[in-house]
């Protein structure tokens, strides 16, 4: 057939492969992005994204080869490309409607691994497509610029340079620039616009296909008016706020009694505040013994470290029940530290450093009275911070008399679960390790301390909050003293998000019994409200 005139110059098929390149990491940094405030951002939902799309676009090489051999036709490739750009263009809009469902499905279906299987049935069936389409790109484009065996391997390797300085910049582009500054819906349209341009320029300079651009651009107009406006919780009323950060998905709600903040709109409460003061009814009550163990009450001044700070509910506790307590936190989400002072009533006198908890131990020499480790976020547990190596340093900056006081989210009574990896970690390194599991939600708490008489300064509290003194009594009674064991996390081998996912399955468990007679009750619509 006759070349197009675009196709004359071969800066065209450079560039094509240019920009082919940089949507595929686009796409796949942006389905990270989708996925995580429904399945968390762990190894294991990376692991699925990654698979499903490197089949996609294997998949995609070798049909687009057979095709560029067959009928060699430019017009294929570009009409290939329009199709990708426009539904990459409706995920923002459709794809929260289709992890929903699947999500709702597999609840009143499905009995284990619910959220790999929900997790890897969403990429299939949002992302493959469009891939797969995009995979056809390089086969293609390699038939059409070899001119002959003599200049084969230079093109070949132009080509999949471009595609590579693409890649590169497809990655750091919505990592650092796009998703933070604009959101993960827009992310999508804008590098799905850049494929939509590639093609229009294409038809339109060959004068062919004008309806079908017509179409798709009418297509890509809805998209972006459906897709920019939606709600990852599209089904909530009450959020104060819904955004995204360089590493999280972020949402405040309100409720009569408190204010929450998720970084999950499935499951997972990562900070709260009870707009009453005094005990919130949660984890952080249990923790206030930490202090107390540490000596509270015998001295004029107690240093506090809450590695995982995030919205500051520990450390207003801390100031509230222990008026000495000099509190600073490391959260490495500096948008959770802006959050917490305009919704949480953070003091700005607590200073709050964006770091990593780990890295920042490293960097400072001081020594704590407590050190409180709440940096496990649902099943995102950071390995880096659950190894024999953390803990060690952990208890190199506390004082003799230091506590470290650690919040497990993930309450199991099954054995060799990811509590007892950690209890057991901890026990290598720490003499004395006691724990207490929260009632009525899937917390445990874990204290551990080098002196000996700690434990005594618990029952012997006195000159406190009243109700703090009753609640320090319940949190004595529930301890319970923990044996170490062989399970070790050290830095090398530390399957955290496997064993979180086991315990997240469980948790699951004891609650599909309710969500399966939400279906019965009001099928799919009960379901969806009751998450």
């Amino acid at each position: 057939m006759e070349k197009r005139a675009v196709l004359k110059n071969k800066a065209y098929l450079y560039l094509t492969e240019f920009f082919a390149g940089m949507a595929v990491m686009a796409v796949e940094l942006g389905a990270s992005r989708l996925l995580a405030p429904y399945f968390s951002s762990s190894q294991i939902v990376w692991t699925i994204i990654i698979g499903t799309i490197m089949i996609a676009m294997a998949l995609g090489n070798m049909w687009g080869g057979k095709q560029a051999d067959k009928n060699p036709n430019p017009d294929r490739l570009y009409l290939r490309l329009l199709v990708a750009a426009v539904w990459i263009a409706a995920i923002p809009f459709a794809g929260k409607y289709i992890i929903i469902g699947i999500s709702g499905l597999l609840v009143i279906t499905v009995s284990q691994n619910l959220l790999v299987i929900a997790a890897f049935m969403s990429c299939m069936l949002i992302f493959v497509f469009p891939l797969f389409l995009l995979g056809t790109v390089t086969p293609s484009l390699v038939k059409y610029t070899v001119g002959s065996l003599d200049d084969s391997g230079k093109t070949v390797g132009a080509l999949n340079a471009c595609n590579t300085i693409g890649s590169i910049l497809g990655t750091f582009l919505p990592t650092f620039v796009t998703i933070p500054a604009a959101g993960t819906a827009v992310t999508f349209l804008l590098f799905s616009g850049v494929l939509l341009l590639l093609s229009l320029f294409y038809f339109l300079s060959a004068g062919t296909r004008k309806r079908t651009c017509a179409a798709a651009l009418v297509l890509f107009i809805l998209c972006n008016l459906a897709g920019s406006r939606g709600s990852f919780a599209f089904w909530e009323r009450n959020l104060v706020y819904e955004g995204e950060s360089v590493y999280n998905y972020l949402q405040v709600r309100e409720t009569e009694n408190s204010v929450i903040l998720s970084t999950n709109v499935l499951f997972g409460v990562q900070s709260i505040h009870m707009k009453e003061e005094g005990l919130t009814g949660m984890y952080y009550d249990y923790a206030l013994a930490a202090p107390v163990l540490a000596g509270a009450e015998e001295k004029d001044q107690m240093d506090v470290l809450i590695l995982g700070m995030g919205s500051g509910t520990y450390a207003v506790q801390c100031r509230k029940y222990f008026p000495q307590a000099q509190v600073e936190g490391v959260e490495i989400d500096q948008k959770i530290t802006d959050l917490a002072r305009e919704h949480f009533e953070l003091p700005e006198d607590v200073e709050v450093a964006a770091y990593d908890g780990r890295a920042y131990l490293k960097g400072v020499h001081k020594k704590y009275d407590v050190i409180m480790v709440d940096a496990y976020q649902d099943i995102t547990i950071p390995f880096q911070m659950s190894s024999v190596e953390f803990f060690r340093e952990v208890q190199e900056h506390l004082k003799a008399d230091g506590v470290m006081v650690v919040n497990m989210n993930m309450k199991s009574q099954k054995k060799g679960n990811i509590n007892e990896y950690l209890s057991d970690t901890i026990a290598g390194i720490f003499p004395n390790v006691y724990t207490v599991d929260v009632p009525g939600c899937s917390n445990r708490e874990l204290f551990a301390f080098s002196d000996d008489s700690a434990l005594s300064r618990l029952s012997q509290a006195e000159g406190l909050d009243r109700e703090l003194l009753a609640h320090l009594e319940n949190v004595e009674n529930g301890l319970t003293l923990y044996h170490g064991g062989s399970r070790i996390l050290t830095d090398d081998q530390a399957p955290v998000e496997l064993l979180g996912m086991r315990v997240i399955d469980e948790l699951i468990q004891d609650e599909l019994g309710y969500y399966k007679e939400l279906f019965q009750e009001k099928g799919i619509k009960g379901v969806l409200n009751g998450f």
